[in-house]
């Protein structure tokens, strides 16, 4: 029998509601590149260009920042609105979900100033 039978289908073979593995799917996401910064640009300035997140990451490609985006898009935590404009115009706000993601964020970032993180 394969690891992937003999944990089931959940992928997690202790039946503790706490486990860590409950934590697998949303960390693969938030682990990535940009993630966290993107959720904590758009939450602290609420509806913006796409043009605002570049300017918060100037280290990030756009390609990576679209990549990102899109990812948060189809995950449900951050919603997309494009404008039939010329030029074209796309907004980004946070979900109810991404709101929520959000606000559970802001302990972290208190825990890593308090040990001396530096703001870029």
């Amino acid at each position: 029998m394969g690891e992937s039978e003999a944990l089931g289908e959940e992928g997690c073979a202790c039946e503790d509601p706490a486990c860590h593995c409950l934590l697998a799917e949303p960390m693969a996401l938030l682990g990535r590149k940009y993630v966290m910064d993107i959720v904590c640009v758009v939450a602290n300035h609420g509806t913006v260009r796409f043009g605002e997140i570049e300017a918060h990451l100037p280290g990030a490609s756009t390609s990576t920042l679209s990549t990102r985006l899109d990812e948060l898009v189809e995950a449900g935590l951050v919603e997309r609105e494009r404008y039939a404009e010329i030029p074209p115009r796309v907004e980004y706000e946070l979900s109810n979900e991404g709101e929520e993601l959000g606000e559970r964020l802001e302990p972290l970032v208190e825990w890593a100033i308090e040990r001396g993180a530096e703001c870029c």
